[in-house]
């Protein structure tokens, strides 16, 4: 087990690094950079700025540097805990993100949690109750949240919640309480207004986790030795928990790499329709201005999580499943 952790430690810091590259060069693919997109928007605007006063901006920045040159001047920074500032803001990148990306962190690992503690259940009744009224009921229920965008769910749940409640669901804090510490008040503040964003990126993910759940479970539940144990008179429960559920988990628990970046690209609408202080939003505007410092720590940080997700799934998959665990000693 040993070996398998550190084969996969070493694997993902050279992935992280890999990630902080392609992400950083992704960022310079658009022509020009931030200082053209500022010029362009104050000839918008109708003003005109001094092209000396351009050149010195580069200059400072070291935007007029080669790309492998800017790439190492940001890397060796993080590596010292300096994310560079933004150009927009003006600011240090680690004190516009840090609290975003909480937030990001918080609500998307509850939505992950929800995912779970409702897809379980229900497609392990939809695969033992097989063509039953609830399995029905259930894969309906899949192929709408599957087929409903998660900004129109965002959408028609905070326009019915205004019409038949009066009160509006955006934001995950009240006013006063937004920029103070995290306290109770604080926390159960959040968990009174977080439940509506929890729901909105749960509901693609859950659908999706029960038709998963559902087609392992019936796979397993047709092999010979869940008939075995059956033809011994073993109790129903028993059969279905002891051995075909647990086998069935790993497909499952192999998805909790992909769920972090679907649930990250999907709540960056769904934190800008609902208003939510999380790092989507300033991941987008941070793009659109070409802020490559800002954009490229978010986009790695981003990259960091989905590969811990991974780092995890492969741990879960390692302690349920002996197969794994002792192929990888």
């Amino acid at each position: 087990m040993l070996g398998f952790l550190v084969r996969r430690l070493i694997a993902m810091v050279l992935t992280i690094w890999a990630v902080s590259f392609v992400a950083f060069a992704i960022i310079q693919l658009p022509p020009g950079d931030y200082l053209t997109s500022y010029v362009a928007q104050l000839s918008a605007a109708g003003d005109r700025i001094d092209p000396a006063t351009i050149e010195a901006l580069r200059q400072r920045y070291g935007l007029g540097q080669p790309f492998i040159v800017q790439y190492f001047k940001w890397i060796g920074g993080i590596l010292q805990g300096d994310f560079g500032e933004s150009f927009e803001w003006s600011a240090p990148v680690s004190e516009l993100i840090w609290g975003r990306m909480g937030n990001s962190v918080l609500l998307e690992g509850l939505a992950v949690l929800v995912m779970w503690l409702v897809a379980l259940p229900i497609g392990v009744y939809a695969a033992v109750r097989k063509y039953s009224l609830g399995d029905y009921l259930a894969t309906i229920g899949g192929f709408i949240g599957l087929a409903i965008p998660n900004f129109l769910f965002a959408l028609v749940l905070m326009y019915l919640w205004y019409v038949y409640f009066g009160q509006t669901l955006g934001g995950l804090f009240s006013p006063e309480l937004a920029n103070s510490p995290w306290s109770l008040e604080k926390l159960l503040d959040f968990l009174s207004r977080a439940w509506a964003p929890i729901l909105v990126l749960a509901t693609a993910g859950t659908a999706q986790l029960i038709r998963v759940m559902r087609a392992n479970l019936l796979d397993e539940l047709s092999k010979p030795y869940v008939v075995t144990a059956r033809a011994k008179g073993l109790p129903e429960w028993r059969v279905v928990l002891k051995y075909p559920v647990r086998v069935a988990l790993n497909p499952l628990v192999s998805t909790i790499g992909w769920l972090l970046p679907t649930l990250v690209s999907s709540s960056v609408v769904v934190s800008a329709v609902m208003n939510l202080p999380t790092a989507g939003p300033l991941l987008l505007r941070s793009l659109t201005t070409q802020d490559m410092y800002l954009a490229g720590a978010i986009i790695l940080l981003l990259g960091i999580l989905t590969i811990l997700g991974t780092l995890i799934s492969d741990l879960i998959l390692a302690w349920i499943d002996p197969r794994i665990r002792h192929g990888g000693m």
